[in-house]
């Protein structure tokens, strides 16, 4: 009998796939506003972080808009199905040589252009990539390097490079799921990802830049 093979996906990502179907269906119309954070805690009994980071992904995925101050609004009916379906037939080294070439270009951006609060969202993410490793929490911990890189991508400068990285970082987080076991590769590459910080809020190019592509290679 042959395995089949279980891709795991995390508490925030099945909540996400639950408000992507009520979109579909309707039940949260196009231009409507998304039901409030402690509303959507209750309907699907799960935390805070866990609706942040659903709504998160399906940002970037180009269902929802997020407009600070007003709230979350229901962008469209289909997301970036179109990128999506292509990435999705991608296979791991396709899709790691794509996020390569985008990585380097971004960071380069991001050392030039990057704000204190893209710094904050960037310290923020790593703190708990390094807490989640210690703890051996793979979902956690994955979605805190994703946060990381998805801060960095915030911080380039330029829009367009942003939405295809948050579009391709959702299928690099399902490799993710696939081909860790542990946390022990994010432990070890902990330092690694420290140094990209430092020369980026430094704006060393060259060093960031060289840091990044020892990182990629490491994955």
């Amino acid at each position: 009998m042959k395995n089949e093979h279980i891709v795991r996906r995390s508490l925030a990502e099945e909540v996400a796939a639950a408000i992507e179907e009520k979109i579909k269906l309707g039940n949260f119309p196009v231009d409507s506003k998304l039901p409030t954070e402690p509303e959507l805690m209750k309907q699907f009994a799960v935390g805070r972080s866990t609706i942040r980071e659903a709504i998160k992904y399906l940002s970037q995925s180009g269902y929802l808009n997020v407009q600070q101050g007003l709230g979350t609004f229901i962008k469209s009916v289909t997301g970036h199905h179109a990128l999506d379906a292509k990435i999705e037939k991608g296979n791991f080294n396709d899709i790691f040589e794509v996020r390569h070439v985008l990585e380097l270009k971004i960071i380069e951006k991001a050392a030039i252009n990057r704000s204190p609060k893209g710094l904050k969202d960037m310290a923020l993410a790593l703190k708990n990539r390094a807490k989640h490793a210690i703890s051996g929490d793979l979902i956690a911990c994955v979605e805190a390097d994703i946060a990381f890189h998805s801060a960095i991508a915030e911080s380039c400068g330029n829009n367009i490079l942003t939405a295809l990285y948050n579009t391709l970082s959702v299928h690099v987080n399902k490799f993710f799921m696939e081909i860790y076991k542990d946390t022990t590769p994010f432990i070890a590459s902990q330092k690694q990802h420290e140094e990209l910080m430092e020369a980026i809020k430094d704006k060393n190019i060259q060093q960031a830049v060289a840091v990044a592509n020892q990182i990629i290679q490491h994955k």
